[in-house]
């Protein structure tokens, strides 16, 4: 029999911690997967399959080599979410994604940890691209690609949940040439 060991990185922003997701954060996101908000994410799902959720992100981590991070408020330690970065079967390329709690959303958390997380996909990974895949009516998200350079870049239809477009976000050298504009 052979193991898998691997690590997954914790990144610090201004007002955020991504940190390996656990168990712990099971309570907040079976909360969320209760109601409506969940409806771009999957949907609403019992417990037991939000166990399995969080159980494949970690898998991910150890197939792909980067995954979601949990995401917790510094100041106050709360559970903010999820975001990170994302492959799985079926996708059409790799992807930032995230969700957030619905207490956190409106405060620009999303925006800071995936823009950590692109930071990191771009600087460590060495991606050279990257998209996030958007349900048609997640106004909200749609917005927060445009917010961090993405633009839309064609549509995608998943077997399980439907329509979504993709947004491409700006690639590592013209996210440079726009800092050296500033």
């Amino acid at each position: 029999m052979t193991s898998t060991t691997f690590t997954i990185p914790s990144l610090e922003t201004d007002r955020l911690i991504l940190r390996a997701p656990s168990v712990n954060d099971l309570d907040a996101e079976a909360e969320f997967h209760s109601t409506d908000r969940a409806e771009f994410v999957g949907g609403k799902m019992p417990r037991e399959q939000v166990f399995k959720m969080l159980a494949t992100f970690l898998g991910h981590w150890a197939i792909r080599g980067f995954g979601f991070w949990g995401v917790d408020e510094k100041f106050s330690g709360r559970y903010v979410g999820h975001v990170g970065l994302w492959y799985p079967q079926g996708w059409p390329e790799r992807e930032i994604g995230w969700s957030v709690m619905g207490w956190a959303e409106g405060k620009g958390f999303a925006f800071e940890a995936a823009k950590a997380a692109r930071e990191y996909a771009y600087g460590t990974l060495n991606w050279t691209t990257a998209i996030s895949l958007i349900a048609t009516q997640n106004i909200r998200s749609q917005a927060l690609a445009k917010r961090l350079g993405a633009t839309q870049d064609g549509g995608f239809k998943h077997e399980r949940l439907g329509d979504s477009l993709i947004f491409r976000h700006p690639s590592p050298e013209m996210l440079a040439s726009q800092q050296g504009d500033a």
